[in-house]
């Protein structure tokens, strides 16, 4: 019985990771105001219109941020952490749930940013010319906005742009000083 159950867990999990996914990209390439007409983005905005343009009739955006994404993210997350739980046999607060999927989000989106920069930094070894791409052109655009501002603090040395170093290690300290204490408190909580 533990096998299907963990195989049923990993299924929920994957399912609403990728929803997950898919609903955060859409957010972060707006709030980066990426090319809303590359293929990538339409393929998200395909997947993730149906409930956005529900929650879009009761959830205004504000300040150009889609107020509806940050609900449906949330929504999703709460969702998840109730089945899970649910699965497991117990049933967790709605505090220690709602810190516990503030946490995960926020975990989810630096390591967004992280594999972004990485794949970026990689890219720019294999072929940094190569900006004919709609996934480069996404990821320059996700990017940008992060490693421009340590580019004006860390100038390039002998042509070697360190800013990726630089933003990689404030998302790591991102990750160990507020999402893991967040984490522990959601934990806590439920």
């Amino acid at each position: 019985m533990t096998y299907f159950s963990d195989a049923l867990l990993y299924l929920v999990q994957v399912a609403f990771g990728f929803y997950i996914l898919l609903v955060l990209l859409r957010l972060l390439f707006q709030l980066a105001r990426a090319d809303f007409y590359n293929p990538v983005s339409q393929f998200i905005v395909t997947l993730t219109q149906p409930p956005l343009g529900f929650l879009r009739r009761f959830v205004p955006g504000l300040f150009g941020i889609d107020f509806a994404a940050v609900v449906l993210l949330v929504a999703l997350q709460l969702l998840e952490i109730y089945l899970l739980a649910w699965f497991r046999g117990f049933t967790p607060t709605l505090t220690g749930a709602a810190v516990f999927a503030a946490a995960q989000l926020l975990q989810f989106t630096v390591y967004v940013y992280i594999v972004a920069i990485i794949v970026r930094v990689v890219l720019s070894w294999i072929n940094p010319y190569a900006t004919r791409n709609p996934v480069v052109d996404l990821l320059y655009s996700l990017t940008e906005p992060m490693l421009a501002p340590a580019r004006r603090l860390i100038p390039p040395i002998s042509g070697l742009d360190l800013s990726p170093i630089a933003v990689l290690v404030l998302l790591q300290l991102t990750l160990i000083l507020l999402v893991r204490p967040l984490q522990d408190i959601g934990a806590g909580l439920m």
